[in-house]
């Protein structure tokens, strides 16, 4: 991409490649969600490698596939298998996974992929909290559904150095106040990264709320939450430096529990 050029950047939560009946998509359908999708640079968040919930695909490769990415990145936030007792997985050291990289074991967390050029890539570890998020779902020992309180996993940032501009998918904390500071710490690291930047993911954070943490500016406002009857803006695609935006939108995909939003950037 030379300098100046626009591309399209977007952002989806997949929620682990769900469809609107909440079933988990097989990888054929998976690819069908997004086939029509046109953007340049997805950053996509709650990703599944490996895993017996979503047939063990590597759904980042799925999607790249799909998309005609010529390269991604996956970043686990946490290996083994996600659920409310912590002895199913433990925390993934910060690190990103290619094409090249098949899936070591069963994995979770945000990806990032391009049909442009990348020049570099990098990765930030956000940390996490101790708070617990209430989730009603099926007891697998009775069926019957019931409360589980669901511990926060470890976040991180993954950025994409194009020619021109940086892309950054991230995932924040369902908690606010460690979401804030996880935003906080993405915004130093963004300051060293090459200029303009474009902060794109699930911020778990309201409105023009992310907007001002970090100093940037909006290029879709829209509510993105849920799906279905979207009533709050939770995904975000924010400007970090100059750069002209047209055609931002928010639209419902196949798959995914949160709306898609898409914006087309051109450095300034």
């Amino acid at each position: 991409m030379p300098d100046g050029a626009a591309l399209r950047v977007g952002t989806l939560n997949l929620a682990s490649g769900r469809g609107p009946d909440g079933r988990v998509l097989a990888a054929p359908a998976l690819a069908a969600a997004v086939a029509g999708f046109d953007v340049d640079v997805l950053a996509v968040q709650e990703v599944d490698a490996g895993q017996g919930r979503s047939g063990g695909t590597d759904q980042t490769a799925v999607l790249a596939g799909a998309l005609g990415a010529v390269d991604w990145r996956h970043a686990a936030t946490l290996d083994g298998t996600p659920s409310p007792f912590r002895g199913t997985w433990r925390a993934a050291e910060p690190a990103l996974r290619g094409p090249d990289g098949a899936a070591a074991g069963p994995s979770y967390g945000v990806a990032l992929l391009s049909r442009r050029p990348v020049r570099a890539w990098s990765v930030l570890g956000l940390g996490s909290g101790r708070a617990r998020l209430p989730v009603r779902a099926p007891d697998p020992a009775t069926g019957r559904p019931r409360l589980w309180w669901v511990p926060d996993e470890p976040r991180v940032a993954v950025a994409a150095c194009l020619d021109g501009l940086t892309v950054v998918a991230t995932h924040l904390s369902f908690s606010p106040p460690t979401a804030v500071r996880q935003l906080r710490r993405l915004r130093r690291w963004a300051a060293s990264l090459a200029g303009p930047v474009v902060v794109a993911g699930d911020l778990n954070l309201p409105g023009g709320v992310p907007a001002r943490l970090l100093g940037a500016t909006p290029l879709v406002r829209a509510a993105s939450f849920p799906a279905s009857e979207p009533r709050l803006q939770l995904d975000h695609l924010l400007a970090l430096g100059a750069v002209a935006a047209r055609d931002g939108t928010a639209g419902a995909l196949p798959v995914g529990d949160h709306r898609a939003l898409t914006v087309t950037v051109t450095p300034a």
